[in-house]
């Protein structure tokens, strides 16, 4: 009876120590990208006889990214799951990978790109304070919209959101003669509502899971971004777990990672297919307007380069193009 005691005595001091990561991520719970994080912290939390715990907040409720950001930074979360611009925020040159136009309708140019740059983009993840646990492949980025536009010249004036602070967001609108209006992530489904925007733009998994197409009744069909993430952790945080869990934190957290990819590519070619079975009008530009975008993405490229993105980046992002 005593050893039993004594037992569970233990198993109490070991889950009152247990290293805990709080973790926040916008996809909602059920998506199979949260399913991932969800067994993502169940087999650390196993692996580790429950010395590291992994905590995750889904849909938003942690706040916006930029949100996370800042609570990570005073302590109050450890990680989050990271887009475009927080991730920029964080590591700019990362940014290259979603510059406008970049690889057409040819995603896999995006994700041999994003591994083959990996380790340089970790070199500033890491110098920010930073653990990255790994890069997610979110998607190609569409626009929808609730007014139809069947060229470039057509969509000027037309009003999209852009993530509050997003450069390289910003510059692809001006080039495109689009009006920016920046709001918050959480935002844009009331703002399509109420007309505030005409338009948006996200991978067919993200307009689904935030319910966009309940507002919008166009898709151009041709993608303007290829669009990345990535797992990332307060160094400050991962060196709390203890030295001898680290490594298969590491190895849980790239299994889940490269689990959750595999499912982003079917789940969007999926969300393309339920997006046009709910009434979403596809809409093809033309050829001309297609050889256009090279143009475009030079000017982005041009506003960016030494500013947002360094020039040594968008150089090595050219030989996976």
């Amino acid at each position: 009876m005593k050893y039993f005691i004594a037992m569970a005595a233990l198993g109490l001091c070991i889950s009152a120590n247990a290293a805990v990561l709080k973790i926040a991520a916008l996809a909602p719970d059920g998506t199979n990208w949260a399913k991932t994080l969800k067994e993502f912290a169940k087999e650390v939390k196993s692996s580790t006889n429950g010395e590291v715990k992994v905590k995750i907040y889904y849909g938003g409720v942690a706040g916006d990214e930029p949100d996370v950001l800042r609570k990570i930074r005073v302590g109050q979360m450890h990680g989050g799951v990271f887009t475009g611009k927080t991730l920029g925020d964080i590591a700019s040159d990362v940014r290259v990978v979603e510059l406008p136009f970049n690889f057409l309708h040819e995603r896999e140019k995006g994700m041999k790109a994003l591994k083959g740059m990996a380790s340089y983009f970790n070199q500033t993840i890491e110098k920010n304070g930073f653990v990255n646990l790994g890069f997610y492949e979110i998607g190609q980025v569409y626009v929808v919209s609730s007014k139809k536009v069947t060229s470039i010249p057509e969509m000027q004036g037309i009003k999209i959101w852009s993530w509050e602070g997003d450069k390289v967001v910003e510059a692809m609108i001006s080039s495109l003669q689009l009006v920016s209006v920046p709001l918050a992530l959480p935002d844009v489904l009331s703002s399509l509502s109420t007309n505030i925007i005409d338009a948006a733009y996200a991978p067919p998994l993200g307009i689904l899971a935030l319910q966009w197409q309940s507002q919008v009744k166009y898709l151009i069909d041709f993608p303007t971004a290829y669009s990345i993430g990535a797992l990332l952790v307060s160094e400050k945080a991962f060196n709390k777990i203890p030295k001898q869990h680290q490594g298969k934190v590491k190895e849980i957290a790239k299994k889940y990672v490269d689990q959750a990819n595999k499912f982003a590519v079917a789940d969007n070619e999926e969300g393309l297919k339920i997006l046009k079975k709910q009434g979403v009008e596809f809409i093809k530009f033309s050829e001309k307007d297609i050889a256009r975008a090279e143009e475009i993405r030079s000017k982005v490229v041009k506003k960016l380069k030494g500013k947002v993105i360094s020039e040594k980046a968008i150089k090595m992002l050219e030989s996976y193009r």
